[in-house]
């Protein structure tokens, strides 16, 4: 039986209150099981970012549990919350974020100092991670330096260093074109592969159908839970 890495269950979350109250999530119940590779779509205001922010801990819900490989995250306090998600989880968004003073390298070294992985570890780990998303002869090169696709295997190689349950990324491919994309896609499709849970923000149907399942939001609710992706013409143009 397969391990769940992502347990939402009974997650609403409201901002403001009376005349302002906006509910972006409304009961939403999902799993993601080890090894899966899913997509989540829906249009502009679905909630598919709130729910992203919500499983990689970034904010909390207000009603319902939260469960991230078997721990429930939902009540832990800023520095618990911190700490699980340099541990568990990766994060690659559409804007790189690599600091621009610091080498490939160092930028992929970043997150295992903050887990305090001992100085003579953090070298080795960095130039395996960056070998792996095809880097290995640009690892003293700085972000400007290098091209946006590489920026971004750059942050790819950041978010799996720390070997996490979970690589949540958040419209990948939105500053790519689409050579770069399909490269990029490619790596996340071997690390999935390889065994690493893969969820993915996208509004690009093209890249969704990488995917092995689709997750579509409309209105702070879960419409598909368990959508392939061959079939997601039809439902981009139900009303």
């Amino acid at each position: 039986m397969s391990k769940a890495i992502i347990q939402l269950e009974h997650i609403s979350k409201v901002y403001g209150s009376g005349n302002t109250e906006v509910r972006a999530l409304s009961d939403v119940s999902l799993t993601v099981e080890a090894g899966e590779y899913c997509a989540i779509m829906g249009a502009s205001g679905s909630g598919k970012s709130t729910a992203m922010n919500v499983i990689g801990c970034l904010d909390r819900p207000t009603d319902g549990c939260y469960y991230l490989d078997g721990v429930d995250v939902a009540g832990l306090e800023d520095t618990e919350l911190a700490h699980i998600r340099n541990r568990k989880i990766g994060f690659v968004f559409q804007q790189f974020h690599l600091l621009p003073q610091l080498t490939a390298m160092e930028n992929v070294m970043l997150p295992m100092v903050y887990a305090g992985i001992p100085n003579r570890d953090r070298q080795d780990r960095a130039a395996e991670a960056l070998t792996r998303v095809g880097l290995a002869n640009r690892l003293n090169n700085k972000p400007t330096q290098l091209s946006g696709g590489q920026q971004q295997r750059v942050a790819i190689a950041r978010a799996i260093v720390n070997q996490p349950v979970l690589l949540l990324a958040d419209e990948p491919t939105g500053a790519l074109d689409s050579h770069t994309t399909q490269e990029v896609m490619n790596i996340f499709g071997e690390l999935n592969a390889s065994g690493i849970t893969v969820v993915m923000v996208t509004h690009e149907s093209e890249v969704a159908k990488m995917s092995k399942r689709v997750v579509w939001f409309r209105d702070g609710n879960v419409i598909h839970s368990h959508l392939a992706p061959e079939d997601l013409g039809q439902v981009a143009i139900a009303p």
